[in-house]
This record gives structure tokens, C-alpha cells and sequence, in this order.
């Protein structure tokens, strides 16, 4: 149930090889970059990598979750889908105008979508229902790189061009990769919210088994080798947080050995953390490595 979420703090480590971990539409799909030369990866774009792995019911990696979630398929749709019929959603939320706190929470809409419990979602702010989802339980930071990183832009070629005249079979700079970065992306589960989301301990549960596949099983031609080194997830002794979130972070995110205002040119570059120091462990209930279990 609801309140059997615990407090969460969580810290992915990624690391790009040749690779566009997150295009951005404001420069022509250049990776992400900061004016400082720090890469970026986008909340939003992880989000995307997450739900993508729920939403087609029929693949691998859906039929080998525990059967709790692969034997109900119908409590793990996803609103944030691409192509979704808002007027078959509305008609999911019915009329939620007089919906009771207790009443909504048992709603076919919040029992369909597992990303609007999880996530969050604005959809009911047109409608009536104002005092439930504002906000989820899971919030993503921004993934910020260690180090700058250096942006390589190649022509793609197709051998059967599809246009005619002087660039025929060309994309000009269309291949943009990030030539290595290590990013840190923060995030965070906040138990405090589930009462309006109607989010479960199962439900964070699925998350966590989502996560260390976010990149391995969303490969693209663009985007061939992004891992996940590393993803934290450290529960708090007590619901409102038993050790200071930034404590955490600076204690798990990886050194660069030298030369920390150039671009890296592969992992062994940095000093991994694996492990929290001890004064650290004894503040948190647990500090497991996804990627790891």
C-alpha cells in the first residue's frame, strides 16, 4: 500500500560512448550542453526511456517480470503515451467533481496508468479533480556531466540517396555524438505524495527493476552505447529522510583523476565510487546498486 513507500534517495551514474544520450531540439538534436561545456541529460528523456520499456506488453523484457506485474498488464499502462486518445482518457476519469479522496484513488484512471501514480501528471488540472496527482512520488533531476564534453558532428550517407541534386544520399552533420561523458542524474521518492496518486510500494518496486535497462534496451542508431554504471537507490531510516540528500550525492558521484575541466576520453579517467563510507551507511536503512542486484 501506499504508505509502505519509504523515503529514497537515488543517483544514476551514466556514461556515454559515441554516443547522443539526449538531442536537443533548440540546436538541431546537438547533444545537450551547458554554456560551460557540461553535457545534459533531461528528466523528461530518462522518464521517456522508462515508460517506453512498459509500453508494449508482448516483449522479453515485460514477460520476465515477476508475475505480480506481468500477470496485470492492465495496472501497468501508460498515460505519457505517444498516440493516446485523450477523449477515451476522459471518459477513464469520468466525472470527477464530487470523487472523494477515497473514491478517486479507486478510480479505473488512477488504477490504469502506472506512470501518472509514479510520475505525476497535469492531465486532471482541465478538469475538477485539482486536489489529486498535482505531483508524483518519483521527481528526476537534471543529468549534469562530470567534466565538459566534446560534441563530434559526421555527415550521414545512404547509399540509395532520396533526394536529388547536390547532396543526394547525404544528411549533412546529422550524426551529433557526445564522444565520452560520465553524467550523474539525481532522483528522488517521496512517499509524502502517494495519497494523492494513489502510487504503491509495488509500483516503486516495478521502477526499480526498469531502471538499470532504461538504456540497454532503448537502443538507437544515434544512441548505441549509453550504460548505466551505477544506480543508487538508498533508503532513509524514517519517512521524512535520516541523512541529507547532498551528503549522498558528493559521496557516490565519481572523481575525475585529472584534468577536470577537459573533455574524458574513456571511464578509467575518473575514480568510481563504489560504496558508501561507513559514517554515511550507518545514517541510512539500506544503499543498494540497481545495476548490481
Amino acid at each position: 500500500m501506499a504508505n509502505e513507500i519509504k523515503r529514497a534517495t537515488g543517483l544514476l551514474v551514466i556514461e556515454a560512448v559515441n554516443s547522443n544520450p539526449n538531442g536537443d531540439p533548440d540546436r538541431e538534436s546537438d547533444p545537450r550542453q551547458r554554456p560551460n561545456g557540461r553535457g545534459e541529460i533531461s528528466p523528461v528523456s530518462f522518464k521517456r526511456k522508462l515508460r517506453d520499456l512498459l509500453d508494449d506488453f508482448n516483449t522479453p523484457f515485460f514477460k520476465n517480470l515477476p508475475e505480480k506485474f506481468s500477470n496485470h498488464p492492465e495496472r501497468y499502462r501508460i498515460l505519457e503515451s505517444r498516440g493516446r486518445d485523450r477523449k477515451e482518457i476522459k471518459e477513464e476519469m469520468g466525472d470527477t467533481k464530487n470523487f472523494k479522496e477515497q473514491d478517486f484513488l479507486k478510480s479505473k484512471f488512477v488504477n490504469k496508468y502506472w506512470d501518472a501514480r509514479v510520475f505525476g501528471n497535469t492531465f486532471l488540472e482541465e478538469g475538477s479533480a485539482k486536489g489529486f496527482i498535482k505531483t508524483g512520488v518519483a521527481q528526476f533531476g537534471v543529468g549534469v556531466s562530470i567534466s565538459p564534453i566534446d560534441i563530434l558532428r559526421h555527415t550521414n550517407t545512404n547509399k540509395a540517396g532520396v533526394q536529388e541534386g547536390k547532396n543526394a544520399g547525404m544528411a549533412p552533420l546529422a550524426f551529433r555524438i557526445v564522444q565520452h561523458g560520465v553524467y550523474v542524474m539525481p532522483f528522488f521518492v517521496n512517499p509524502n505524495y502517494a495519497a494523492k496518486s494513489g502510487c504503491t510500494a509495488d509500483d516503486i518496486e516495478l521502477m526499480k527493476l526498469l531502471i538499470p535497462w532504461a538504456y540497454d534496451l532503448n537502443r538507437s542508431a544515434i544512441r548505441p552505447d549509453v550504460r548505466i554504471r551505477h544506480a543508487w537507490y538508498i533508503e532513509h531510516k524514517n519517512v521524512l529522510g535520516s541523512c541529507p540528500d547532498y551528503l549522498l550525492f558528493d559521496a557516490l558521484t565519481p572523481a575525475r583523476v585529472s584534468n577536470l575541466n577537459e573533455p574524458s576520453n574513456s571511464w578509467s579517467d575518473y575514480e568510481d565510487k563504489t560504496a558508501l563510507p561507513p559514517e554515511l551507511l550507518a545514517r541510512v536503512d539500506s544503499a543498494d546498486d540497481l545495476v548490481a542486484i
